[in-house]
């Protein structure tokens, strides 16, 4: 075949036929440098050949490299460049403190068929691998094959077995998640597998976002709305009210109430993150959004503000607690009787349970039960996590269930669901979901409208009532000078299936704060929880394990330690001086 008849379709271009030309001056230079037997011009001539093909190809590449580097949108747009599989982003706080980060780590393996000495390379990694059993290392050296001996070694650990020159040990590099902080937040931030999927906490609740970010376009670390600082406050009274009251658990919270987000959040006891595997189940159990109490009197700032905003009661009126109620097939009793004729006001500082179920009757069960569907209390509460436990609530709302739930009994909830409703309460009296996720500054979302305005005012002074020294409330023992704080405690006894009933010695003992509580309905404000789960009084508590005496002094010192993070300063107008006065009566605080 001619090199005329190479064009396509017989169709030859100048360009083509200029290519054709050069080739055939080519054949000729090699035949004629064949005729003239000089060969090294032959060999010259296709060197240069050879070359020149090869820098033509260098060029173009180079060319294209260029090309793609200045004028390529690859990367661009709203796709991400994934990373490696399991591989994840960085979690932070609020204020950018690490708190999740993949790191570097090794896995070390044998090759028995490498291995010089066996019996020397067995006894110095049973030294310098303690933590390895002597089977799997004598099963590792002396094997046939290579085998995996041991995973997750730091960098320093891999380097001090590297450093041993033992023929056979190789090392192959893998992506381990870290966390720095170890048990603080565990429960909020949560743990993954061996594959990098979440499986608790924001890990699994954030797990699209945080994988996202691990991509190799550098996506920007997942952000919590928990402050670190915080968090260690919570966690650090929860512990010390835990080591003194010895409860079977314990829980923390700390919300803002305009924006839901969740500030802090502990579970007592804890784990370490980074040894989720060896945590027994308790000790991972997500206490304030996977477990239910029966709340006792806190929900009575639920029905003391249902009725305010019903309007069958203000804060004047009042109620005969001389002498127990009969409400349906319930007798009920005050835990300290007042014995006396109280306002509303009074039935909250005295946490007076017949007062409370007068209210609660006067409402109705239709709607009282409407209003705790409205604050969020008969469904899990609103946030990412997946843990948030369902509720148990009454089959049907009788007057004993009426009487019951107005003051926490009959109706089991989680932590966050009573922040979820008690923040609309102090808020303005919108719920809005609790969110473990930071929400843009000076961002506040809308809720559903389900207390008025003038309700969420007059239970702020209420709960204020309930807490100032020396007025014979409740929740005296949490006041911090200069920081108006309100609340109310919780004491709901366990019941029993062993006697069917309530069992008087365990109790869910607990104090829900709200600071500052002066101020307009739009400052700045925060919602505190501590709950202990069948405390122990001891001699300083007189015996009494009630959230009064219990809960109540642990929310005083988490505010008082948290107020400067959060930007609330004192009011020297709020710090008195209490004059000295005999201790209080031990029947407060419940």
């Amino acid at each position: 075949m001619s090199l005329s008849n190479l064009g396509p379709n017989g169709f030859q271009p100048a360009a083509w036929r200029w290519l054709i030309e050069r080739v055939w001056r080519l054949e000729h230079a090699f035949e004629r440098s064949r005729a003239a037997a000089k060969p090294e011009d032959d060999t010259r001539i296709r060197i240069f050949l050879v070359m020149a093909f090869f820098s033509l190809c260098f060029v173009g590449v180079a060319l294209g490299a260029g090309w793609a580097a200045l004028f390529s949108h690859a990367g661009q747009g709203t796709g991400y460049a994934q990373g490696a599989d399991g591989a994840r982003g960085d979690v932070v706080d609020r204020n950018g403190k690490l708190l999740a980060v993949d790191l570097a780590h090794y896995a070390l393996y044998i090759d028995p068929r490498e291995v010089w000495d066996g019996k020397e390379t067995r006894v110095a990694l049973g030294k310098a691998l303690p933590q390895v059993p002597g089977k799997r290392l004598d099963k590792a050296v002396f094997g046939d094959h290579r085998a995996f001996v041991l995973g997750g070694l730091t960098p320093d650990e891999k380097d001090a077995i590297f450093n041993l020159g033992l023929p056979g040990v190789s090392f192959e590099e893998q992506e381990r998640r870290m966390y720095p902080l170890g048990a603080t937040a565990a429960h909020l931030i949560g743990f993954v597998d061996s594959g990098g999927k979440g499986l608790a906490g924001a890990e699994r609740a954030l797990d699209d976002p945080i994988r996202k970010a691990a991509g190799l376009d550098g996506g920007a670390p997942t952000q919590l709305s928990i402050d670190v600082r915080v968090q260690a406050a919570l966690e650090d009274e929860l512990r010390k009210a835990a080591q003194e009251f010895t409860p079977k658990g314990a829980v923390g919270l700390v919300t803002n109430v305009h924006t839901g987000e969740i500030l802090g959040l502990a579970s007592y006891p804890d784990y370490d993150a980074n040894k989720a595997g060896d945590a027994t189940d308790d000790q991972r159990l997500n206490r304030a959004a996977a477990a239910v109490y029966e709340m006792g009197s806190t929900f009575k700032a639920f029905t003391v503000a249902i009725g305010l905003d019903t309007g069958v009661a203000t804060a004047s009126s009042t109620f005969d607690a001389r002498e127990p109620f009969k409400l349906g097939y319930r007798t009920i009793h005050d835990y300290h009787a007042a014995k006396a004729i109280l306002t509303l006001v009074e039935v909250f500082k005295h946490s007076s349970n017949i007062g409370t179920a007068m209210l609660a009757e006067r409402i109705g069960g239709e709607r009282l039960s409407q209003y705790f569907t409205n604050l969020g209390l008969t469904k899990p509460a609103k946030v990412e996590l997946p843990e948030s436990a369902r509720p148990l609530t009454p089959r049907k709302w009788d007057q004993d269930a009426v009487a019951s739930t107005s003051f926490g009994h009959g109706m089991n909830i989680s932590p966050l669901a009573l922040a979820q409703a008690m923040n609309a309460i102090v808020n303005g009296g919108e719920l809005l979901p609790l969110t473990i996720k930071k929400m843009p500054p000076g961002v506040r979302p809308e809720g559903k409208q389900v207390l008025s305005e003038n309700t969420s005012m007059e239970m702020l002074k209420i709960m204020r009532a309930n807490v100032v020294p020396g007025e014979g409330g409740s929740g005296g023992k949490a006041d911090v000078p200069g920081l108006s704080v309100g609340g109310k405690t919780g004491t709901g006894e366990k019941y029993d299936p062993s006697i069917r009933g309530y069992n008087h010695q365990r109790q869910v003992s607990s104090f829900a704060a709200v600071f500052p509580t002066d101020g307009a309905l739009e400052a700045d404000r925060y919602f505190v929880l501590i709950l202990l789960d069948e405390p122990h009084g001891t001699a300083k508590t007189f015996g009494f394990s009630t959230g009064g005496w219990v809960a109540a002094p642990a929310a005083g010192r988490v505010i008082e330690r948290i107020a400067p993070f959060l930007g609330v300063q004192r009011k020297t107008e709020l710090v008195t001086i209490a004059s000295p006065s005999k201790p209080a009566a031990p029947e407060a605080g419940l």
